[in-house]
């Protein structure tokens, strides 16, 4: 449920699961290296990305709407099919289905490193997006049909350490490919992995089933897909067009009435990709909000960092890359005693404090302007989330698989990952419109400072935001005030966008309060007879 790794209620939900067939003894290291290394693309193309969006924007002139579109294109089909690639998976081949989410991702990752224009990325992204859809929910159902209960905890475990050690090497190996070679090496890299993911696929991973049965809910995913899409369209023309530009009103009309026949079509399909029934529990339903409202506060921010770092502090990729580290590390090394506080204290607590510990960390993020040292500025604002983030994982996840029946695991699993990504595609797509909103308040002095050629030019350009370049008929002492203007502008806006993630943060603690631990509930399975 992180945003560089699968959640750990998946990893609870194939602990829970049995083996259909487990393999030989000495298959299992192949099926849990295919595995790896298959989760592996998926982990470095999320958090290498961010690193590389301001190559991006310099490269090809785009404006921040573009490069948001870079992130929520994969975002929007991860976060639609999901649930649909898991369950194609059961229905059809867990190993076939693996393997078609590795060559379609591996196909759209030479796509991404040939683009010649910024449409051409954005599409090849989505298709990343459907590739990572039918990729990862297969990586861990692998492992639950190879290996046997007794040595299951295990496989995942060295799947998990493995896995950490990509999210926490991924972005500093991005940024080192983008600032030697090009951005483009960062999405080339996937082929060789792709490659030895299908030698051992193919030559060693076992082919398993599920027990599901009946279609699958195809027109529910293709609802799911034109709803979101439509919602995220719509927030982020609305930064530039407004909210009464027809195009808006339009994609928001059409995602509204998308979400209402997707309701429809769940209540009515044998085997829906979102059972309504589960959110019954008080616990599920406060626990997905809770994941929803923290996980767009990280998810919307944390796009941004690597904005400011870059384009205004001056970092380069690699130091961007390695300015998360630290927060990373921190959920490592704290993971095992965070289980401990749900032992002792239960899941309600920690879920109150992690979450308000966290709010703390945004709050700091506010707080640098422009230079000083990183261990001055942000690193103690990465520390105090890392271990606000850290409190919390482990208490969500016991809440999400203790509040159904053990039968429910996967589901309810499922479910969390996708509200997870969905809260970080929205919420990119919301503080989008904060930044710029704020952006071009803080802006508007610039225009009695140079002159009105200048002052035309940058504001011709201002959705770009801290991308804009200064323009060429700019005097020595003009560049110095646009450059320094623009990049106090974009700081400013970064500052409300940390706030409002603390806003956030302090919400799903008082969410965890209100909704989770209530006694005399009864789970979603006891309605059933009535």
């Amino acid at each position: 449920m992180s945003l560089c790794t699968a959640s750990a209620s998946d990893e609870s939900a194939i602990l829970a699961a049995p083996a259909d067939a487990p393999c030989a003894e000495q298959v299992r290291p192949m099926v849990l290296a295919a595995t790896i290394l298959a989760s592996g693309m998926v982990f470095i193309d999320g958090t290498v990305v961010n690193v590389a969006l301001p190559a991006l924007q310099h490269e090809f002139g785009a404006s921040a709407a573009q490069v948001q579109w870079v992130i929520e294109s994969y975002a929007l089909f991860l976060a639609a099919l999901l649930l649909a690639g898991g369950s194609a998976g059961d229905r059809y081949g867990r190993r076939r289905v693996f393997l078609a989410g590795v060559m379609l991702f591996a196909a759209a990752s030479v796509w991404c490193g040939m683009a010649a224009s910024m449409q051409q990325l954005i599409c090849a992204r989505a298709m990343q997006g459907v590739g990572g859809a039918l990729l990862v929910p297969g990586s861990l159902a692998l492992i639950s049909a190879s290996f046997p209960t007794d040595v299951r905890g295990k496989a995942i475990g060295t799947w998990s350490g493995y896995t950490a050690i990509t999210a926490a090497l991924g972005p500093v190996t991005g940024g080192f490919l983008i600032e030697q070679w090009s951005w483009r090496a960062a999405f080339l890299v996937n082929i060789p992995l792709a490659l030895a993911v299908l030698f051992l696929t193919l030559r060693y991973v076992p082919e398993s089933r599920g027990r599901e049965k009946g279609p699958l809910d195809w027109l529910g995913a293709a609802l799911a897909s034109i709803s979101l899409g439509s919602l995220v369209f719509a927030l982020i023309l609305s930064s530039t067009a407004g909210w009464l530009n027809l195009r808006v009103a339009g994609s928001l009309l059409l995602a509204a009435v998308a979400s209402v026949i997707f309701v429809l079509q769940e209540r009515r399909h044998p085997a829906p990709l979102l059972s309504l029934e589960l959110f019954r529990s008080h616990d599920f339903s406060g626990a997905n909000l809770l994941t929803l409202l923290l996980y767009a506060a990280l998810g919307g921010s944390l796009y941004f960092l690597p904005l400011n770092l870059i384009q205004v502090q001056g970092y380069t990729a690699v130091e961007a890359g390695a300015a998360l580290l630290p927060f990373i590390l921190t959920m490592f090394l704290l993971s095992r005693w965070a289980g401990a506080l749900v032992d002792r204290y239960g899941a309600k607590k920690p879920l109150m404090i992690g979450p308000a510990i966290a709010a703390l960390g945004f709050g700091l993020f506010a707080l640098p302007a422009t230079g000083g040292s990183y261990w001055l500025t942000f690193f103690p604002a990465v520390m105090v989330l890392g271990l606000g983030m850290a409190i919390s994982v482990s208490p969500l996840t016991t809440t999400v698989m203790n509040a159904l029946d053990s039968s429910q695991a996967g589901a309810a699993s499922g479910i969390n990952n996708a509200v997870s990504r969905l809260a970080a595609l929205l919420a990119i797509a919301l503080f989008g419109i904060v930044m710029s909103v704020a952006f071009r308040h803080a802006l508007v002095d610039l225009e009695h400072k140079v002159s009105p050629v200048v002052s035309r030019e940058v504001f011709a350009h201002w959705d770009k935001l801290a991308g804009i370049d200064v323009p060429a008929a700019a005097t020595r002492d003009e560049q110095i005030t646009v450059k320094a203007d623009v990049g106090d502008a974009f700081v400013y806006g970064f500052r409300w966008v940390m706030l409002l993630s603390a806003v956030l943060a302090l919400a799903s603690s008082y969410s965890a309060w209100r909704l989770i631990g209530q006694r005399g509930q009864r789970r979603p399975e006891q309605f059933y007879g009535e």
